[in-house]
C-alpha cells in the first residue's frame, strides 16, 4: 500500500535542514519549529513515545545513508567499527559509564531489555520482580521466562499515583526483602536469584521514581538490578558510575529533541553475572564461555545482522536515543549532540522542558477542571507532565481509546498520551523545546469538546 501525503499535510517552505555552529540560535518555543519536520499546525505534545528528529541531524542521517551506498563493503567491512566506536564513547561520557567497552548500542529498549534477562541463567525458584506499571513489553517478557522451564516465579510490586518517594523506597525496600525471605520449597532456596526490574521514569504513568534509592536497597539485599531507564535521558542527569545498577537500558530520545533512534545498555557485570553473554540474535563474533577468548561483549554487539546503522553513527549529530545497554547511532549521534550543544546544551534543554511541564500541565488541568498527578514535594513530573482526564464513568477499554486518538489527530491535528490508572483516566504531555504553554492550552480546548463526546458515547449510567 502506498500512502500520500495531501499537499496541505506537507510540511511547508522556510524549514532549516542545516545551521550555523557559529551562528545564535532561534528562542525555544514556536521559533525551534523550523527545525522540525511537522506537518503544518500539528502539535506534537507526544515526544516521549516516538521522538521527533532535528532536520539538520536527519540532513546528516541521509548524508551517512548514501555514503554508506556508495561503497557498501569498504564502510561496513572498516569505516563501520570505527565510527561505531566514536558513538559509543559520546554515549559513555553522557552517561557517565566508566568505559565506552561497558556500552553497546541496539535497535531499541525493549530489544536491549529483553537481551539482559534472555541471558540470565535462570533456575527453579528464581524471581523476577516487577512493578503493576511495568512498561508492557517488558512485563510480558517477564511472563514468557515464566511460562518456560525453569519458571522463574514473577513477583509484582503494586504501584499507585500519586504518592511520594518516601512512600515508595519504604514499600519497595519491604517487598523486595520479603521476596528474598520468602520460601520458594526449593531445595535450593539459599541460592535462588532475585532479579528486579526498575524503572527510572514510568512511561505511564509518565512519573519519575527514585530509581537510584530502589537500586541501592537491590544491592543491600542481594538482588539483581535492572534499570529500565528508557525515558531518563534528557529527562534527568545520569551517573551510572555513581548509581551503579547492575544493568541500565536506556534510548537517546526523550530530550526534548530526538537523537535518531538509539538504544544503549550499560552493562559491566553481564558478563559475570550470566553464564553466558549472548547477543540477540547471535552474532558471527559469539564464543563459547568454555573459550579463552570470551567474553567478548562489545564486539558481539557490533554485528548481529543487516540493519540500518545510520542512526548509530548520528549521534555525534544530536541524535541521542537512550538505552543503555543496547543503543547505537555512531556518526549522527555526535551530529546530534552537537545541534543539542548549538540550541544551549543539557542543563538549558532540560530546565526549559521541565519548567514547560509544570507550567503547561497546570494550565490544561485548570482549563479542563482536573489536577496534575504530583504530589506535594513536586517529586513525580520530570519533563513530562500527568493530567487526569474529565471521563469520569467511561470505561477502560481499547474502543474508548481508539475514539481519543482519532478525535485528537484528524478533528484536532494534536497528540498526547492518554492512559487509564487508578480508575482513572490521565493525558501524559512531553514537554519539548518547539511547543509553549500555549499548545498547552490548545490541547485543553481540544480534551475539553473530545471528552465531553467520550463521555457522550461512552459513559455508564
Amino acid at each position: 500500500m502506498m500512502i500520500t501525503l495531501a499537499a496541505s499535510h506537507l510540511p511547508s517552505e522556510g524549514k532549516c535542514h542545516t545551521y550555523d555552529p557559529q551562528s545564535t540560535p532561534p528562542d525555544f518555543g514556536h521559533p525551534m519549529l523550523q527545525y522540525f519536520a511537522f506537518e503544518d499546525g500539528f502539535i506534537n505534545l507526544n515526544n516521549g513515545a516516538y521522538g521527533s528528529l532535528p532536520l539538520p541531524v536527519a540532513s546528516e542521517c541521509a548524508k551517512i545513508a548514501a555514503e554508506i551506498e556508495a561503497c557498501p563493503d569498504r564502510f561496513m567491512r572498516f569505516t563501520h567499527r570505527t565510527r561505531l566506536r566514536h558513538s559509543r564513547e559520546l554515549v559513555a561520557q553522557f552517561i557517565g559509564a566508566e568505559s565506552a567497552d561497558e556500552c553497546v548500542l541496539v535497535p531499541n529498549a525493549t530489544h536491549g531489555l529483553n537481551t539482559v534477562l534472555r541471558n540470565f541463567e535462570w533456575h527453579e525458584g528464581d524471581i523476577i520482580i516487577g512493578a503493576s506499571t511495568t512498561y508492557g513489553t517488558i512485563a510480558q517478557t517477564m511472563q514468557y521466562l515464566s511460562d518456560i522451564p525453569p519458571h522463574p516465579v514473577v513477583s509484582n510490586f503494586p504501584l499507585i499515583f500519586p504518592c511520594t518517594h518516601a512512600k515508595i523506597i519504604d514499600d519497595w525496600r519491604k517487598h523486595v526483602r520479603s521476596v528474598v525471605s520468602s520460601d520458594s520449597g526449593s531445595a535450593d532456596n539459599a541460592k535462588r536469584k532475585v532479579v528486579a526490574v526498575v524503572d527510572g521514569i514510568i512511561s505511564t504513568p509518565g512519573v519519575r521514581l527514585p530509581w537510584i534509592e530502589m537500586v541501592k536497597i537491590c544491592r543491600e539485599e542481594g538482588v539483581w538490578s535492572v534499570v529500565d531507564g528508557a525515558h531518563l535521558i534528557g529527562q534527568v542527569d545520569i551517573n551510572l558510575a555513581e548509581a551503579d545498577p547492575d544493568f541500565f537500558v536506556s534510548r537517546m530520545r526523550d530530550f526534548g529533541i530526538e537523537l535518531p533512534q538509539v538504544d544503549v545498555h550499560e552493562t559491566k557485570l553481564l558478563c559475570t553475572l550470566c553464564t553466558k553473554a549472548v547477543a540477540i540474535p547471535t552474532a558471527h563474533e559469539y564464543v563459547s564461555p568454555t573459550d579463552p577468548r570470551a567474553p567478548n561483549f562489545v564486539d558481539q554487539h557490533e554485528w548481529t545482522g543487516t540493519l540500518d546503522h545510520v542512526p548509530y553513527l548520528s549521534i555525534p549529530a544530536g541524535t541521542l536515543s537512550p538505552a543503555l545497554f543496547f543503543c547505537v547511532m555512531p556518526h549522527e549521534c555526535s551530529v546530534a549532540l552537537e545541534f543539542r550543544k548549538w540550541i544551549g546544551g543539557e542543563r538549558k534543554i532540560n530546565e526549559y522542558c521541565h519548567q514547560l511541564a509544570l507550567d503547561g500541565g497546570k494550565r490544561l488541568a485548570e482549563i479542563i477542571g482536573t489536577s496534575v498527578m504530583e504530589n506535594e514535594k513536586g517529586e513525580l513530573t520530570a519533563n513530562a507532565v500527568n493530567v487526569e482526564l474529565p471521563l469520569a464513568g467511561v470505561p477502560a477499554t481499547l474502543e474508548v481509546d481508539q475514539f481519543l486518538k482519532e478525535q485528537l489527530l484528524f478533528e484536532w491535528h494534536c497528540y498526547a498520551a492518554h492512559y487509564y490508572h487508578n480508575g482513572r483516566w490521565w493525558t501524559r504531555c512531553s514537554a519539548a523545546v518547539w511547543l509553549e504553554v500555549s499548545d498547552f492550552e490548545y490541547l485543553g480546548k481540544a480534551f475539553t469538546e473530545i471528552c465531553k463526546l467520550t463521555r457522550d458515547k461512552f459513559a455508564k449510567e
